[in-house]
């Protein structure tokens, strides 16, 4: 009969089921090839010479088989010691993967020991987070005190404003779209094309008229192609999302250049909503010299940031502030709860708050300070760097995400875990991302790039439509 060790672990091949050995390690870098690259209309294409997205390997052939105890693995503990051993090596591998991980805006510098007492319990903020519920084992005491501080950082008051500990970034765009449909349900969203997939897949959910709004290089909205879309839908309310950093080029919509657009359209401030996603920059530009400000004193209608990105939260989650004016138009009582509902989620994690509101008490307004002069000056030593190696690069003002040319190797993409779109590739750059770091990624990219170029047939791309001429280094603009 075999053991739980060594039934545990399996992978799926070609429609089988194998058994591995009990020798498996799940830290192992398996050699295979790589995926088929998928066309974005979903066909799968592998001779195609334009470019296509390349999915991530199936998960099914590593995955960690569930399987049922053995009659005596409580005497023999052999389950037990084999689901440590998995669990220690998978830690390993999480180690390594930590220390090349510069293409996703995760700041992955925390330590959250003092909180590890608080993992036995279930801690959930289901409802209203202004108003209990039956359910005792919660955190609303945390939350709102989190609530609170970005509230200040925004300039609302506090009863002049209404949010939520979201599950991450996403559920804040789609609750902050939701309640401007709720304000206008005939209104058109509006949003550039570079703005997070998820503000897409809002106007999908709740079948809204969506405008795709042109930007400029920097993957700024444009004005001036707002404007004109705006005035061919003069008759409908204007539902407005605003970028604070966007996706890939970490570019700001200039929000007062969009209400002005909006006011010389001749739409007043009762026939707009703007919602504005700061997912990483939002905690970032209050702390910017210079820098526009995202304040509830202008026409805006709501903001939300990801607190597992700047902030640093272990496990996703995000902080959606609104008016409170505004909520009353989507929120309903629900006598189960015995509080409110006008959340996206029902259940909502309550050790999310907990952590949030103890690195806010740790670090503080000087701290975040600190730590986003840091992630500047690192961005520009990279673009610097970049540059002076040949390497066609951007970097934002404002921002700490820097673009350059895509790297023809995607196992070294895969590696280094960047984000890709098109010819261009970015580097975002974190609180844990050291100037150490940022060397051993630009020497091995210089060392492997050499060779992809040696024999001049072929070139390094052109991306002088996605950076602009000035920032292109391809043998056309050197």
């Amino acid at each position: 009969m075999e053991t739980s060790e060594q039934s545990m672990v399996k992978s799926v091949e070609n429609g089988a089921v194998e058994i591995l050995s009990s020798h498996f390690d799940p830290t192992a870098v398996v050699a295979e090839p790589l995926p088929p690259v998928v066309a974005s209309n979903g066909e799968v294409n592998e001779r195609s010479k334009a470019r296509e997205i390349v999915l991530g390997r199936n998960v099914h052939t590593t995955c960690l088989a569930v399987t049922e105890p053995d009659a005596n693995d409580d005497f023999t503990g052999d389950k037990e010691a084999f689901m440590a051993s998995v669990l220690a090596r998978y830690r390993k591998t999480l180690v390594e993967r930590t220390k090349h991980h510069l293409g996703y805006p995760y700041n992955l510098d925390f330590d959250y020991g003092a909180l590890a007492q608080l993992q036995h319990f279930s801690i959930n903020n289901l409802g209203d987070p202004f108003i209990e519920s039956n359910y005792g084992v919660h955190s609303r005491q945390f939350e709102v005190g989190v609530l609170d501080w970005f509230a200040r950082l925004w300039e609302i008051e506090k009863n002049e404003y209404w949010g939520y500990i979201t599950n991450c970034g996403t559920e804040g765009n789609l609750h902050g779209i939701l309640v401007g449909r709720e304000v206008f349900p005939d209104g058109i969203l509006y949003a550039s094309r570079e703005t997070h997939y998820s503000v897409f897949k809002a106007a999908r959910m709740y079948r809204m008229e969506c405008v795709k709004v042109g930007t400029l290089i920097s993957g700024e909205i444009d004005c001036a192609d707002f404007k004109v879309k705006l005035l061919a839908n003069k008759d409908k309310p204007a539902i407005i999302n605003v970028n604070i950093g966007t996706t890939v080029k970490g570019a700001v919509d200039d929000l007062d250049l969009v209400i002005q657009t909006l006011e010389e359209s001749g739409f007043t401030h009762d026939r707009f909503y703007i919602h504005c996603d700061g997912a990483l920059f939002g905690l970032m530009m209050p702390f910017v010299k210079r820098a526009p400000k995202v304040s509830f004193k202008k026409p805006i209608g709501s903001v939300s940031v990801s607190g597992h990105k700047f902030v640093g939260c272990p496990m996703p989650c995000g902080v959606q502030i609104t008016r409170l004016e505004h909520i009353n138009v989507l929120s309903r009582n629900v006598e189960y709860l015995a509080s409110r509902d006008a959340t996206i989620m029902g259940s909502r994690n309550g050790h999310a708050p907990i952590f949030l509101w103890y690195t806010l008490n740790r670090k503080g307004y000087e701290g975040f300070q600190k730590e986003v002069q840091k992630c500047l000056r690192n961005a520009h030593y990279l673009k610097d760097r970049l540059l002076d190696a040949g390497i066609s690069a951007m970097l934002n003002e404002l921002s700490s995400t820097v673009v350059f040319e895509r790297p023809l190797d995607e196992e070294f993409v895969r590696r280094w875990q960047l984000a890709c779109q098109g010819n261009i590739a970015h580097v975002v750059v974190m609180p844990n991302v050291t100037i150490d770091n940022l060397d051993d990624f630009l020497n091995e990219l210089v060392e492997i790039r050499s060779t992809w170029y040696q024999d001049g047939k072929v070139k390094a791309p052109c991306i002088e439509a996605d950076i602009g001429r000035e920032n292109c280094l391809c043998t056309l603009h050197k």
